[in-house]
This record gives structure tokens, C-alpha cells and sequence, in this order.
């Protein structure tokens, strides 16, 4: 069973021709801005049974040719409770404090920056 995924958010900048978009989400919201032609979704929690899709339309211009470059898709998010490295803690030492520290670690991935080209 996977992990699940928090704090997601996908990004592209769209090409300069696209004017609107009509979109429909199973889960999250999204926005398009069409002065930056940057479409952002904000999935939030994703579960690893039920997979979150984004599909829709969009406008172009008129009378310009359909775009020939992919966009990039750039993706953040955070796993709770997992350290990608492998990384683990077995032990910690405190010397010179006064009260018992308490005994346990928690471990988080958080994504730096990811991009998709397709």
C-alpha cells in the first residue's frame, strides 16, 4: 500500500495563445489566470486508492496554428512519515538538560522542485 501525498499543488505555464480554459476536477480547486496563462490545482491530500484527474477544454486564439510545445508541469507535495533516504535515527544523546527529551522521531518528504515534461 502506497503512502499518501499532502500539499499537493500543480503548476504549468501555458502557451501565450490559449485564452480560456473549461476544466472539471475530480478533487481540489484549480485556477487559470488568463493574463499569466499560469493554471494552478491545489489537490491537497492525495489518497493512493482514488487518483485525482483534471480534464477539460481550451480556447485558443484565432486563427493561430495549435501549439507544438508540451508544457511543463511542475509538482509539489509533502509525505508524512517517510524518509526517502532511508535515512533513520536510532539514537539521540542529550547531555546538560535539565528535563527527559522525548523518545521518538518524525520523518517528512517534502518535494524540492518537480517537473514533468512530457
Amino acid at each position: 500500500m502506497g503512502k499518501v501525498l499532502e500539499g499537493t499543488i500543480v503548476t504549468s505555464q501555458l502557451p501565450k495563445v490559449v485564452l480560456n480554459m473549461n476544466l472539471t476536477s475530480t478533487q481540489g480547486n484549480f485556477t487559470f489566470d488568463p493574463v499569466t496563462k499560469i493554471l494552478s490545482w491545489d489537490i491537497g491530500k492525495i489518497n493512493p486508492q482514488k487518483l485525482p484527474s483534471l480534464k477539460g477544454s481550451m480556447s485558443l486564439q484565432a486563427g493561430t496554428p495549435k501549439p507544438d510545445e508540451n508544457p511543463n508541469i511542475n509538482v509539489q507535495f509533502k509525505i508524512q512519515q517517510l524518509a526517502i533516504s532511508g535515512l533513520k535515527v536510532n539514537r539521540l544523546d542529550m547531555y546538560g538538560e535539565k528535563y527527559k527529551p522525548f523518545k521518538g522521531i518524525k520523518y517528512m518528504t517534502k518535494a524540492g522542485k518537480f517537473q514533468v515534461r512530457t
